[in-house]
């Protein structure tokens, strides 16, 4: 039944795209997410940083079209009538070409394919100049932004001891150019308590309880949220967004707003989380569980054999990503929307085959990915916290200071 379903997928995301396909924005999203991430396998390191480049220099060029709003980086001039599909195509075309190389050819059939269904004249080669320099700019900005810096992290040990030796996932991040923040750092969280705490003697009992592989407290539907958010990145989140602007009937512009919001804060809640978790350098459950008997608190006591529901992602603990990242999404959400209510939306994940999750509501989405990464033996609740809180400031810190309606000044 996977098998089938993973085809079905395949055949769905390389279908030739057209303008009659719907959405332009929309269409060129799913697309890309189906190559800057594929169906399987882990995340890759600059996904969601690709997605948001993609998405800003959708948006820029559109709005060069139709300035209703701040431009993100790049206005360039361009007549009324300019083809806003052949504009937003041609742009997320030529980013994902440079910067996904080994898809280049995959994209551009699609990219003709979609460029051949819009009605040819000068409405729609001027689109596609100005999505194509538009597109330029932007990578020219973001190219020494830092996300292809070399992997220096240097793991903790003594002379001579082994430690395992994975290379461990996002150090890059933590250095990079955010696209909005004024730096990685800015809404950093506080240290996680001290070992010694009480504090940090309940989060711990909770998620060796919780947490374990086998655990006998957790519920059937605890496991099951568990085991769907193993599902991360744009391919986890991005088809919220996507069925809320469809819900909408968002034009073109708006459209390319919305979704370049949303982007860039999941991009710089990223980076912000990979930041902290650098700094604090904090240990994940598996091994403090596992070393119960040296943190100096009487009321962790050690599970020799203790392991989470699957395995533990490579990187420190503090604070919880998937947190800040799906905080960071409401929050963009509810400051473009104006409430927590959202058109009802159906998420599925490749690690709970046949099942469908829905949310009306962006607190009971955000508070399920909270409850899941505690319930998959990855994080403490104190770093859930953190993370949603990191994320609740990004997100509005995004929709206040980027892409803001032309008339608006920067101080609202």
């Amino acid at each position: 039944m996977l098998r089938r379903e993973w085809m079905l997928l395949a055949l769905l995301l390389t279908a030739p795209l057209s303008a009659a396909a719907g959405n332009v924005v929309i269409d060129w999203d799913e697309k890309a997410v189906s190559i800057v991430q594929p169906a399987t396998g882990p995340l890759p390191l600059l996904a969601v940083r690709n997605i948001a480049i993609l998405h800003v220099a959708m948006f820029d060029a559109v709005n060069s079209i139709e300035p209703r709003y701040k431009p993100y980086k790049v206005r360039l001039p361009a007549t009324p009538d300019t083809s806003k599909e052949a504009a937003a195509a041609a742009a997320a075309g030529a980013v994902l070409i440079k910067l996904v190389p080994d898809a280049a050819a995959d994209v551009q059939s699609t990219l003709t394919s979609y460029l051949a269904s819009l009605p040819d004249g000068e409405a729609k080669s001027q689109g596609i100049k100005l999505g194509e320099a538009v597109a330029a700019k932007i990578l020219e900005i973001r190219e020494k932004d830092g996300g292809s810096a070399a992997d220096a992290y240097r793991p903790r040990t003594k002379a001579g001891v082994y430690i395992p030796t994975p290379i461990t996932f996002g150090w890059q991040l933590a250095t990079m150019t955010p696209l909005a923040l004024a730096s990685p750092s800015q809404f950093r969280a506080k240290p996680p308590p001290p070992l010694k705490s009480a504090e940090w003697a309940m989060n711990y009992n909770e998620i060796k309880d919780l947490g374990a592989k086998n655990s006998t407290k957790r519920t059937a539907r605890q496991t099951e949220d568990a085991r769907f958010w193993l599902n991360v990145g744009p391919r986890a989140y991005n088809p919220l967004p996507r069925q809320i602007v469809t819900a909408k009937n968002m034009d073109v512009l708006d459209s390319a707003r919305f979704m370049a919001l949303f982007s860039v804060a999941a991009a710089d809640a990223l980076i912000a989380v990979m930041d902290a978790k650098y700094k604090y350098e904090f240990w994940r459950p598996i091994t403090a569980i596992r070393n119960g008997d040296i943190d100096g608190n009487p009321a962790t006591e050690r599970n020799a054999t203790w392991q989470p529901i699957d395995a533990t992602p490579m990187h420190p603990e503090y604070p919880c990503a998937h947190c800040i990242v799906s905080s960071s999404a409401s929050a963009v959400l509810e400051g473009l929307l104006g409430t927590d209510e959202i058109p009802e939306v159906s998420l599925t994940s490749p690690f709970v085959p046949g099942v469908t999750h829905h949310f009306t509501s962006l607190q009971a989405f955000g508070d399920e990915v909270v409850n899941a990464r505690i319930c998959a033996g990855f994080h403490y609740r104190f770093s859930t916290v953190a993370g949603r809180e990191m994320g609740q400031k990004i997100g509005t810190y995004v929709v206040k200071s980027v892409m803001q309606p032309a008339q608006t000044a920067m101080a609202d």
